[in-house]
């Protein structure tokens, strides 16, 4: 029987080429350290370094948005229009720096639809005017995309792989995951459109497919193109996993080099293992499947044999992963062929390193053992809006850690998610009000 750190260490080759030297990868977390300009800065190219030099085959970057007035954060780096050659410089030293230990860097390119919040733009562009079911007025209702408003956004996506690909990225990882844009499209409760768009699901995935179809051709052979798929919404009526299934197998067919799972939105947000009492929430349904995710640490390893029954390209896995012998035993035997880990990179840079020669086998001793001091608030709570408090400020606590890596210093273990979520909010409001149009 081959050893954790063995199974782990493997190197992985891409449909397109590329190669992967081990299994890990960082997936993809917000960053929010731009200014006003929604551009690359040092702090990016910091962070990226520290990152570049965690061991990990493969580093995703977090939400660079293709429209300025959808932006997921004012904080997001958004790559529209003609760049200046100083901000294709700064693009360009930050893919430099995380290169430097030999690991691969994807862009993630996003379009926040309508989970634009209020403070970036009071009435957002969406498939449908069909508004999120949240009721704590961040969102406002969106205003349905034109034809040409959708065009326009596909546009960006593909200028975004190709300014990725321009400033020397490996490839580009498209968000149709977590109830932005692309997700949006692709549920039938968010898309209620009649025309080429909406309805069926073929229709529904027409914009992702596009996106894909165009993005290859604009891209050269050995960039990777790959792609973040929900593999439920976790909402009745909502995109399934037999929707998922159906999609990852166009996804292939148009040459996809990868498919991270991951599942959820805003509304039900299973991406950071919490259920929302949604109206349309789907949560009972789901409880047994949670459980068996539960023992198996990752969130959504249970969708992967039925994928599995379909496509021949690599699957990647983020969500709940915290020992090496789970991460090993999901590709050994459940037949994923990467491990995301996210939260891990926060508080030990180095994760990857360590797990790869041994040195840990597990990546929460620290976070867990931060775990109360960061809680605000019961997460058990029936009050839903105490239990929401709870996961902003966890949120939160993992923000400033970001930050502080960026600043070249190290993780703070003694802030608490009371701080952590004051700070957060700060923020946001500071970065969002700094947006210069």
């Amino acid at each position: 029987m081959r050893a954790d750190t063995e199974i782990l260490a493997e190197g992985l080759k891409l449909p397109c080429g590329a190669f992967l030297k081990n299994r890990i990868a960082k997936a993809a977390m917000t960053e929010g350290l731009s200014g006003g300009d929604n551009l690359a800065n040092e702090r990016h190219i910091e962070l990226y370094r520290r990152w570049g030099q965690s061991g990990a085959a493969v580093l995703i970057t977090g939400n660079f948005l293709v429209d300025r007035w959808h932006l997921e954060r004012g904080g997001n780096i958004a790559i529209v229009g003609q760049q200046s050659n100083q901000a294709l410089a700064m693009l360009a030293d930050m893919a430099s720096a995380a290169k430097a230990d030999g690991a691969h860097i994807w862009m993630q390119i996003n379009h926040a639809g309508r989970q634009t919040q209020k403070m970036i733009n009071k009435i957002p562009k969406a498939p449908a005017d069909v508004g999120l079911k949240m009721g704590n007025g961040r969102f406002g209702k969106p205003t349905p995309m034109t034809d040409e408003e959708i065009e326009t956004a596909i546009d960006g996506f593909v200028h975004a792989a190709k300014t990725a690909e321009q400033t020397g990225f490996d490839g580009i990882q498209v968000h149709a995951a977590h109830g932005y844009l692309v997700s949006q499209f692709l549920s039938p409760l968010s898309n209620t459109r009649t025309d080429k768009w909406g309805g069926s699901l073929e229709n529904r995935a027409h914009f992702l497919l596009e996106i894909i179809r165009r993005t290859r051709k604009a891209v050269g052979k050995k960039f990777a193109v790959t792609v973040k798929l929900n593999s439920s919404d976790f909402q009745k009526g909502g995109f399934s996993d037999e929707d998922s299934a159906a999609v990852a197998l166009w996804l292939q067919e148009e040459g996809v080099d990868l498919i991270e799972l991951s599942g959820g939105n805003y509304e039900q947000p299973r991406m950071i293992d919490f259920d929302r009492k949604d109206p349309k929430s789907d949560g009972n349904a789901n409880a047994k499947k949670r459980e068996s995710t539960r023992r198996r640490e990752a969130y959504f390893i249970d969708f992967v044999p039925k994928l599995r029954e379909k496509l021949t390209i690599p699957i990647m896995v983020t969500g709940g992963f915290r020992t090496a012998s789970a991460m090993a035993r999901a590709i050994d035997e459940d037949q994923i062929d990467m491990v995301g880990l996210g939260r891990p990179f926060c508080v030990d840079p180095e994760v990857g390193t360590r797990l790869l020669s041994g040195e840990i086998t597990q990546t929460n001793d620290m976070v867990e053992s931060t775990r109360i001091g960061r809680g605000l608030l019961s997460p058990t709570s029936p009050i839903s809006f105490l239990r929401d408090l709870n996961a902003w400020g966890e949120l939160g606590w993992y923000y400033e850690q970001i930050y502080r890596l960026a600043d070249g210093k190290e993780p703070d273990f003694d802030l608490t998610g009371f701080k952590a979520l004051l700070s957060f909010d700060k923020t946001e409001s500071a970065t969002a009000k700094a947006l210069v149009r």
